[in-house]
């Protein structure tokens, strides 16, 4: 049947697409519809209902994602008909195709006047439903009067729209609100409902946007307690009834003004705290209507200064929101919690199993948000429990919550923990269950925390470790440990004992821990990271056990790994395996490491978790980028003397005589002052490849096993010094620091780290500019990465020429956004003296 579309109507057009059984016969009916509108439209009939028939299908075409700019003019001169079903049309058209920055727009501002000013109180609501959705700077400042006038008609219907009305004007030309204030006043004594509503709502944005205004609002609090306490009594009211409670949207909207004129003004605050428990206590909690209004009442009591009963009461309410069935009111509810813990934190804690019931609960944003509310729980009288709750979560939580998990767990764990002990059996326990989502930083504080304990704690871990690996080997971060609390404490391991009470630890012998090793390395889970960290161990465990024929055996594993394609892995068979010629430097080089101290990374992940209080946020830097920035960081760091003295080199000849084969001459090799036969051997194994760049992982870092942990140590040489991070901008998740370095002809090299520390959210179109003085020259290089994912970070540097002397004065401007919010600073930063 042939189709035709000069004469046809909305409703068969309709059918035509509704009907095209492939996409290319729909856009071919929508090509011929569009040619037939335009024909139309030229031919320029008399007939409105044509006219109005082709604006419908335009607007069709507009919901399909068509081009409609052609119907503009159309929409426009259906505006002029004097009928009324042209102009509504003609005014949905308008709010439609046109917009506050087309120009064509201008040719509406006749129109409108003229219709406000119409005698038809629906021809004058379409205008102002109109003015209130396009509204230009232009037409805001031609129409304002009329709009100002139209607040005190008589008519309701016209009243309340001239209100929505006027608050659009306002936002687009704010000086205009004092034409507006006085009427806006008169609105909150209407009787009608509709006006009343929105009169609130044009009073509390006026009070968002312009915060000086409250004062003048404020006096109002009284007839606004009234006009609440009218509706929560009020017997049945047909026309404002909504299952049951009396226009539960007004009063909403009461307690949200209530909120907005109480804030931060003790005497408003008790004005309302009456009434508020009054809506607390006698709204049915049955009905969603009557949640919504609890849900408002709850955010009033908290935003004000409240009794701190009535703050109990608002809590408690959210604690039965937990139990409700419906999964939105739940979430409502746990996040309300998590922004208010701070505030009434005994109160919160009173609903502490229903917060854990939640993590069962099937929603995976509702078991999401449970776990983060739960983390704030956690002080030092409930340790136990709820870290016993969370590792029961954490052996069925989806792969997405571990990684976060792991980290709050073991944070939480170090800061409240009650023992060493129970510290110890925490994070192993988390090494069981998700070791293959445990951070660096994570498993580094895990090994100060053995290394510092006491020699039967030593022992103990040991043991524990030992059995697990026994067990399981498929986690990373628990292999990890347990190679290197073997390797380091293997004659405590052969010592046995009991290590509990109802049970006694199995005899090891030297070849069980051997046997133990050499099985990780022909496992499928090995990578490149394990196998450094077996070898070391083995290395380490040619010291802890006197059976030779095991010495033997580990050499032989050892040496079997020097022909491997990983340059580490080879380097280190080779080093150790030359070791073994020399019994004596081997017993000096693989002593036991003194304790470690934290580093300044691990000390601020720590202190990333506030006592029980607000949201926790974990720093947690990744890897180090592989990237231009290295070899800025290796430039800066590089202080070491040129010549060095003779004893020093001499110390370093020595050794690196055993290892003539392999490495460059002594001469060519750094030093630095050593204090032990631990240090003197130092930069073998924790920079002996500087060369090449170490593989990347998500564990610690092989050289940790001989370099870091014993770096730090008041027994260990003293580390390089660099340049100093100074912080310069900390807002949003997102940390800018500074790291400067001066030459003597007044060159200053920067580093500039951008740091994004939400767990969740990544960061885009990450930019810096940066402004100097006129007497120096600024070259700024491009950034690493404009995209930051969560926990990740970018770097840019920077040269600045001309500084003699300190302090470096810098403007800089940072743009990103995250989470959908834009954000651009300017920050004048100084150096510190």
């Amino acid at each position: 049947m042939a189709f035709n579309f000069s004469q046809s109507s909305l409703k068969q057009f309709i059918r035509a697409v509704r009907a095209s059984k492939t996409i290319a016969d729909e856009r071919a009916v929508i090509q011929k519809e569009s040619a037939a509108i335009r024909a139309s439209f030229r031919e320029e009939s008399a007939d409105s209902s044509i006219r109005r028939n082709n604006v419908a299908k335009l607007l069709y075409l507009f919901t399909l994602g068509e081009r409609t700019h052609f119907g503009q003019i159309e929409c426009l001169k259906l505006l002029a008909s004097p009928r009324f079903a042209d102009k509504r049309l003609g005014y949905l058209g308008t709010m439609l195709l046109l917009d506050e920055n087309q120009e064509v727009l201008t040719l509406v501002t006749n129109s409108l006047k003229n219709d406000l000013n119409h005698s038809n109180q629906y021809v004058v609501g379409l205008a102002l439903c109109t003015l209130g959705n396009i509204a230009s700077t232009e037409m805001a400042r031609d129409l304002f009067q009329e709009i100002e006038s139209l607040l005190s008609t008589a008519n309701p219907y016209i009243r309340k729209k001239a209100a929505l009305c006027a608050m659009r004007i306002i936002r687009k030309v704010p000086d205009l609100q004092e034409h507006f204030i006085d009427k806006t006043k008169l609105l909150l004594q209407d009787r009608n409902h509709g006006v009343l509503l929105c009169g609130l709502t044009l009073i509390i944005d006026l009070c968002i946007h312009d915060p000086d205004l409250v004062e003048d609002f404020k006096q109002y609090t009284p007839i606004l307690v009234k006009q609440l306490k009218a509706l929560t009594t009020a017997g049945y009211a047909p026309e404002h009834d909504v299952t049951g409670v009396t226009d539960p949207f007004l009063q909403v909207k009461i307690l949200q003004l209530l909120r907005v004129l109480g804030k931060g003004d003790s005497s408003v605050s008790e004005q309302i705290n009456d009434i508020l428990a009054q809506v607390a206590t006698n709204t049915d909690s049955s009905k969603n209507v009557g949640n919504s209004i609890l849900y408002e009442a709850v955010l009033t009591i908290l935003d004000i200064d409240a009794d701190s009963g009535l703050r109990v009461l608002g809590i408690n309410i959210l604690g039965k929101f937990l139990s409700n069935k419906d999964n939105n009111i739940r979430y409502v509810a746990l996040n309300t919690l998590i922004k208010v813990v701070n505030l009434e934190p005994n109160a919160v804690q009173r609903h502490r199993n229903t917060i854990l019931d939640c993590l069962r609960d099937p929603d995976i944003s509702i078991r999401r948000r449970a776990l983060d509310l739960s983390f704030t729980l956690i002080n030092d009288s409930n340790i136990r429990v709820l870290v016993r709750e969370l590792l029961a979560f954490l052996e069925v939580a989806n792969n997405e919550f571990k990684p976060a998990m792991t980290t709050q767990i073991c944070i939480a764990a170090e800061k409240f923990a009650p023992n060493k002990r129970w510290h110890i059996d925490t994070v192993l326990r988390v090494l069981k269950l998700a070791g293959n989502f445990v951070k660096e930083q994570i498993l580094s504080s895990f090994i100060r925390l053995i290394a510092t304990s006491t020699v039967d704690l030593q022992t103990y871990s040991a043991q524990k470790l030992y059995s697990a690996l026994r067990t399981d080997i498929t986690q990373e971060a628990l292999t990890l440990a347990g190679a290197w609390v073997i390797g380091e404490y293997g004659d405590l391991l052969l010592k046995g004992g009991a290590y509990e009470e109802e049970e006694s630890v199995q005899e090891v012998k030297e070849s069980d821990i051997v046997d133990l090793l050499t099985s990780i390395l022909d496992s499928a889970y090995v990578n490149n990271v394990i196998h450094e960290y077996i070898m070391t161990s083995l290395m380490k465990l040619t010291t802890r056990i006197s059976d030779p024929s095991q010495v033997e055996r580990v050499r032989r594993v050892l040496t079997a790994s020097s022909d491997s394609l990983d340059v580490e892995i080879q380097q280190r068979s080779v080093e150790y395996g030359n070791l073994f010629g020399h019994d004596g430097v081997r017993r000096g080089v693989l002593e036991k490491m003194p304790p470690p101290e934290a580093r300044a990374e691990d000390r601020a992940l720590s202190e990333a978790v506030p006592s029980g209080s607000k949201k926790s946020k974990i720093k947690a830097p990744p890897p180090k980028p592989k990237s231009g920035a290295d070899d800025l960081l290796d430039l800066l760091n590089d202080e070491t003397p040129a010549n060095p003295p003779p004893s020093q080199a001499n110390g370093h000849a020595d050794i690196l005589d055993l290892f003539s084969s392999t490495t460059t001459s002594p001469q060519q090799v750094p030093s630095q002052p050593t204090a032990s036969s631990v240090s003197n051997i130092m930069d073998l194994f924790g920079q002996g490849s500087s060369s090449t760049s170490p593989p990347t992982h998500t564990g610690p870092s092989p050289s940790s096993l001989l370099g870091d942990l014993g770096s730090t140590s008041s027994h260990a040489p003293p580390p390089l010094s660099g340049p100093i991070a100074h912080p310069a901008y900390n807002k949003n998740n997102l940390v800018l620091t500074l790291s400067l370095q001066r030459n003597p002809e007044g060159i200053v090299a920067i580093l500039a780290r951008f740091q994004n520390l939400s767990l969740t959210e990544a960061m885009h179109g990450i930019s810096l500019q940066a402004a100097v003085p006129k007497s120096q020259k600024l070259q700024l290089m491009p950034i690493s990465s404009t995209e930051v994912p969560a926990q990740g970070e970018a770097t840019q540097q920077m040269r600045v020429q001309g500084s003699q002397r300190p302090p470096l004065r810098l403007r800089l401007r940072i743009a990103y956004s995250i989470g959908g919010n834009s954000f651009t600073e300017q920050v004048d930063w100084s150096e510190p003296a």
